[in-house]
């Protein structure tokens, strides 16, 4: 496979990694929350868009690339959080199977 001229410095977007973890409440039973992993410089590019109709109106569902530094603990489940936005990631690939960078395909969580 070709190496692709990933440029490093288009990482721009400082997000949050996250990694679900339980949390016991107060019925003593558990929900999930979310654990700080790591701060990352990242790229964000918005992918696709979808609206489709569920109960009394349209839900709006879109997904984006987020480039970043390869990292051994990432993984699909996890999520980045930027301010009060947050990327659920789907999937995880490496763009040119060199091991330097990964690319998870995250749906953006809304409401």
């Amino acid at each position: 496979m070709a190496l692709l001229d990933i440029d490093a410095g288009r990482l721009t977007a400082r997000l949050v990694l996250e990694r679900p973890e339980a949390v016991e409440d107060a019925q003593g039973g558990a929900e999930t929350g979310f654990v700080e992993l790591a701060r990352v410089w990242a790229l964000i590019e918005p992918f696709g868009f979808a609206e489709e109709e569920k109960g009394p109106g349209l839900v709006s569902t879109v997904t984006h690339h987020v480039t970043v530094r390869a990292r051994a603990e990432l993984a699909a489940g996890q999520r980045f959080r930027k301010g009060a936005r947050v990327f659920e990631i789907l999937a995880l690939r490496d763009p040119d199977e060199t091991g330097r960078f990964q690319v998870a395909l995250c749906h953006e969580v809304t409401g």
